[in-house]
C-alpha cells in the first residue's frame, strides 16, 4: 500500500434503520478501490442525515446515530459521524462534503506540519487523503429527480470529489453514468463496484416487517434490533410521520431558485 493515496468514504443517507447492506457497501469499496492499485482505504465515515430532510417514517437522528453506533462497534475503520444530523435544517450532500474533506485535510497538516489552502473550491491535494461519496445504484437515479439536486453540486461532487457506487440487485449505476451528459463527462472519477454476492436487504421492508411484527433477526445487528425493541420504534404511528411533507431538498430548493 506504500505510495498510495489515502481515502476515505463517506456514506450519507436517512440510515433509517442502519442494516447489513449499508455496512457491506464499505466493505465492498474498500476491496475495490484497493484493487485499482490507486488507493489506500483509510476510513470510512456514516453521517446520518438529518431531522428536518422530511422523508416518511424518518425517526429521530439521536435513535438513528444510536443504532448505527452499535452496529459498527465492531468495525475498525468505519465511524459515525453526527455533524450533517446535528444542523438545523437539512444539508446538501455536497456541504457535508466539504465539511468532510476541510476536516481531514486538517488533521493530515497537523500530523505531517504543512500549510496549505484548503478552500473550499480548491481540488483535493493528490498528496493529501482524498473523500469519495459512497452510495448504492439506487442513489446514482436521485440525480436525474428533478429539483432534488442542484446541476453544480452534482458536478463538484463528482467532478472534485469522486463517488463509489456499489450495484444493487438489478440496478445497474453505468446505466444512470450512461443517461447522463454531465456523469459522462467525470466517468473517470465514478467508480462502479459490481456486487456478486447479491444482498437485497431493504431499510422499508425492514420497517414493514417491524410495524407487522415480523423477526428482522439476521438482517438487522441483534444490538440494532434490540435497541428497536427497547425504544419501541417503527411503530405504525412512526410510519407516518412526515407522510404528507415534501422533502427539504426540492423545498429549500425551490425557495433558492
Amino acid at each position: 500500500m506504500a505510495g498510495r493515496i489515502p481515502l476515505v468514504l463517506l456514506a450519507c443517507g436517512s440510515f433509517n434503520p442502519i442494516t447489513h447492506q449499508h455496512m457491506r457497501l464499505f466493505e465492498l469499496a474498500r476491496d475495490h478501490m484497493h484493487q485499482t492499485g490507486l488507493y489506500r482505504v483509510v476510513g470510512g465515515i456514516v453521517s446520518p442525515v438529518s431531522d428536518c430532510y422530511g422523508k416518511q417514517g424518518l425517526v429521530a437522528s439521536k435513535h438513528r446515530l444510536a443504532m448505527a453506533r452499535l452496529a459498527l462497534q465492531s468495525s475498525d475503520w468505519v465511524t459515525v459521524n453526527d455533524w450533517e444530523s446535528q444542523q438545523s435544517d437539512w444539508t446538501e450532500t455536497l456541504v457535508t462534503m466539504r465539511y468532510h474533506y476541510s476536516h481531514i485535510a486538517a488533521q493530515h497538516q497537523q500530523k505531517t506540519g504543512e500549510c496549505k489552502n484548503l478552500s473550499t473550491n480548491k481540488q483535493p491535494d493528490s498528496s493529501g487523503p482524498q473523500l469519495k461519496l459512497l452510495c448504492g445504484a439506487d442513489f446514482m437515479n436521485t440525480f436525474k429527480v428533478p429539483g432534488l439536486w442542484k446541476d453544480d453540486d452534482i458536478e463538484e461532487v463528482v467532478g472534485r470529489f469522486g463517488v463509489v457506487c456499489v450495484s444493487r440487485g438489478s440496478l445497474q449505476p453505468d446505466q444512470a453514468v450512461h443517461e447522463s451528459d454531465m456523469l459522462s463527462r467525470h466517468r473517470q472519477n465514478i467508480f462502479l463496484v459490481r456486487e456478486w454476492v447479491h444482498n437485497e436487504i431493504s431499510a422499508t421492508e425492514v420497517r414493514r416487517a417491524l410495524r407487522r411484527g415480523y423477526s428482522v433477526k439476521y438482517l438487522l445487528p441483534d444490538l440494532v434490533i434490540d435497541y428497536i425493541r427497547e425504544h419501541n420504534l417503527y411503530t405504525q404511528d412512526s410510519e407516518i410521520k412526515n407522510k404528507d411533507a415534501k422533502l427539504r431538498p426540492l423545498t429549500k430548493q425551490a425557495i433558492q431558485d
